[in-house]
């Protein structure tokens, strides 16, 4: 990578190869030697897009896909070097973890360009192990480590997923409330989106540790790290297929006692309406404005067709006990 001006949107981590590394700004760092760096830019700079627009070693195919609005993860030899975009949980605060965060990396195996658009917790372990002196010791580590730090972030957030869709399960027993359908349904929005990202990701991950044409650098046991995470990622999508069948079963356990109480309550008005029929049609019959009327010049007759209505009403709930529809 050729000099750049230097600014607040980047650094340049320089590796000793003991795990540690030393800072340096863009213009003040040597890319004549053969030291193992690490520039780390942010996308909406403009400091940083003015530097990539001046990096010669940086192919044009390159520099527009590390600065694209939209990305999916992919493994992509490309140029003389390797194109890795992979993405993260998004764990900022006041964020929600399915709206993941990317980031784009290009390598030749020596020098590393990372690009963000947001924080992502993974590259700020990496960084805080760098100052540390446990961290990384050359491109290959990095990869690996950092495949294993985004796939441990990720696993909280399934954890949480099973948990809740765990007390789903449980409520759905006792209730049928339009807020736990809301709550079902934004549990199976996150699951789908998540999946989204993962199984590509888990695919670019076994890209990158079986093509030893594109990454001779990478050693065997960076290779096994990297199948690690992508199994690791490999379980995660599993648990969220399992996750969205699930919330598919608690969301026809919730649609069929919905459907249930709907019945129970047609049931009842139905055998209300077929109670209440016969006496409708008495008292419509007896209250039309004719002559002829029985009972007209009787004072008796109103308790009679009182009494009479409450025999036909007990009769007709005999009848349909009897015959076990009620």
């Amino acid at each position: 990578m050729s000099d750049g001006s230097s600014g607040d949107w980047s650094f340049i981590s320089v590796f000793d190869g003991r795990g540690g590394a030393r800072r340096e700004s863009a213009g003040a760092y040597d890319h004549a030697t053969d030291e193992v760096c690490w520039a780390h830019l942010q996308r909406t700079s403009a400091s940083a897009t003015r530097w990539l627009a001046q990096e010669r070693g940086i192919p044009p195919l390159v520099r527009q896909a590390l600065t694209a609005e939209e990305t999916r993860p992919r493994c992509t030899p490309l140029e003389g070097g390797l194109l890795l975009i992979l993405r993260g949980v998004n764990l900022n605060p006041d964020s929600d973890p399915e709206d993941m965060v990317s980031i784009r990396i290009w390598t030749d195996g020596r020098q590393l360009l990372t690009v963000w658009l947001r924080r992502l917790l993974a590259v700020t372990d990496i960084d805080e192990m760098l100052d540390q002196g446990r961290g990384p010791k050359n491109v290959g580590e990095f990869l690996a480590l950092l495949a294993d730090r985004l796939a441990a972030r990720m696993e909280p957030v399934i954890a949480e997923i099973d948990d809740r869709i765990d007390a789903l399960e449980d409520e759905v027993l006792e209730s049928s409330s339009p807020e736990l359908r809301e709550r079902l349904a934004n549990v199976r929005r996150q699951a789908i989106l998540l999946r989204r990202y993962f199984a590509p990701q888990r695919e670019a991950l076994l890209r990158l540790a079986g093509d030893q044409e594109a990454t001779p650098w990478l050693d065997q046991r960076e290779r096994h790290l990297l199948r690690e995470a992508a199994d690791r990622i490999t379980r995660y999508v599993e648990d969220l297929d399992a996750g969205r069948e699930r919330a598919s079963v608690v969301h026809d356990q919730l649609a069929n006692r919905i459907s249930d109480e709907m019945n129970r309550g047609m049931y009842v008005l139905s055998v209300i309406a077929a109670v209440f029929l016969p006496l409708g049609f008495i008292t419509g019959l007896l209250g039309i404005n004719v002559g002829g009327i029985p009972g007209v010049e009787s004072s008796w007759a109103f308790a009679a067709v009182c009494l009479l209505l409450a025999v036909i009403a007990g009769l007709e709930i005999w009848l349909l006990r009897r015959l076990k529809w009620i």
